[in-house]
């Protein structure tokens, strides 16, 4: 299984094997946003933002 994430710096859909998928929150002024962290082949980091529901029910580890 993979997640598809933006490249911004090449400008295409990836994909992301779950192996390197974590889930992150975070936090700012405003509340919480709910994202994924993916690392791409390059070592680059990738993130992608979801729902709360989605970020709950995922079984990625929880980024520290």
């Amino acid at each position: 299984m993979a997640v598809e994430f933006y490249d911004v710096k090449t400008r295409t859909k990836v994909q992301v094997d779950d192996s390197k998928v974590v889930k992150v929150k975070f936090e700012n002024a405003n509340g919480v946003r709910f994202g994924f962290r993916g690392l791409t082949a390059d070592g680059r980091n990738l993130t992608k933002f979801v729902s709360k529901a989605d970020w709950e029910k995922s079984k990625f580890p929880e980024a520290k």
